[in-house]
């Protein structure tokens, strides 16, 4: 029996804003696609070989994320149904939780490090990307997953919206800093970047949660 999720307009701005934000900034920060450029420059592959590369595993990561994503927004429908004010409150109380969450975990110094997954010595290519892939793969955005429950709550049409900014902003974001960064690896603060992805991140969703609040 197939699920009919609800369909309205009530918080879809808010969370148009706040994923296409977060799908920006995960582009923004190098701590998937900086490795992956990082062996790419160490094994000698070309530009063109790099990119290529980066689309598989931004693709691997982008799927992952979606999946998982989609059954918090079935569960966001779920609980929508048996909460009243499921997206009027607890929608934007758990976008607020989770926005605390990554700014305690920004001063806990936690990120993900793909370089420390991936061992390409005595390795070939095939293997490397295999290895690459499969790492991305198994670390899903977890920054994005907290927009889902609140999209299943409002409907199908929301989900597909925020998967669909997600894929296009953070996979192309990844290939166009890839291509750029190519011969600029060692000239950029990139872990500067990445250390303050935490606070920008949690803030961004607290400023969504909140908008919940006060904008209908």
């Amino acid at each position: 029996m197939a699920v009919s999720l609800p369909v309205h307009n009530f918080g879809m701005e808010q969370l148009i804003i706040g994923s296409f934000i977060l799908s920006l900034l995960h582009a923004l920060i190098p701590n998937h696609w900086l490795p992956i450029l990082a062996i790419a420059r160490k094994e000698n592959w070309s530009r063109k070989e790099t990119v290529g590369v980066t689309f598989l595993a931004g693709l691997a990561h982008a799927t992952s994320t979606i999946v998982i994503g989609m059954g918090l927004g079935l569960l966001g429908y779920t609980l929508s149904k048996e909460i009243e004010f499921f997206t009027s409150l607890v929608a934007p109380g758990i976008l607020i939780a989770l926005g605390l969450f990554f700014i305690w975990q920004h001063y806990r110094h936690k990120h993900f490090h793909l370089h420390r997954e991936v061992t390409v010595k005595n390795r070939n290519k095939r293997q490397i990307i295999g290895m690459l892939t499969v790492a991305m793969f198994f670390s899903p955005c977890l920054e994005i997953e907290a927009y889902y429950p609140a999209a299943g709550a409002i409907g199908w049409h929301a989900v597909a919206t925020i998967s669909l900014i997600y894929l296009i902003i953070s996979v192309g974001g990844m290939l166009a800093w890839v291509s750029w960064a190519y011969t600029k690896i060692t000239h950029v603060n990139w872990h500067k970047l990445e250390h303050n992805a935490g606070i920008i991140t949690g803030l961004v969703l607290i400023l969504t949660g909140l908008l919940f609040f006060v904008i209908e």
